[in-house]
């Protein structure tokens, strides 16, 4: 039996674009992009994991404005996540990358254009069905 890894990521909004990290060339899931954020730590809640990792990894603020509905996500036997999603707002601080190869602000109807890790598909499918009126 293997542990499922509680793992908080951030939907970060600001000026209507949401915050995409592409993962580093040394992580794994080398060069895919997610929404940033990481694995929730012994006694910590989840809002407190997804501000602490977002300091961290981007040397941003947050605030956390709603959440959105967790996925599962089976990478291997050995390796399953349980995806916690955040909507938040970008509060303060510059952007610095510490672990992530590029960042980019997108429009909702721009994130399927991305190759996203197969944990956040389902957010990015979801994101856009309620946000992106494809009217093309």
């Amino acid at each position: 039996m293997h542990a499922i890894l509680r793992v908080t990521c951030a939907i970060i909004m600001a000026d209507d674009k949401i915050l995409c990290a592409q993962r580093g060339k040394n992580m794994s899931h080398p060069l895919q992009w997610e929404f940033p954020g990481g694995k929730v730590e012994i006694a910590e809640s989840d809002e407190a994991c997804i501000k602490r990792e977002i300091l961290e990894e981007l040397n941003l603020q947050i605030e956390v404005q709603d959440s959105l509905q967790t996925t599962r996500h089976k990478y291997s036997e050995e390796k399953e996540i349980e995806l916690i999603p955040f909507i938040c707002s970008y509060i303060d601080g510059e952007l610095k990358l510490k672990e992530h190869q590029e960042v980019r602000w997108l429009a909702f109807c721009e994130l399927q254009n991305l190759n996203w890790t197969e944990a956040d598909l389902p957010i990015v499918d979801e994101l856009v069905k309620k946000y992106c009126n494809n009217k093309g």
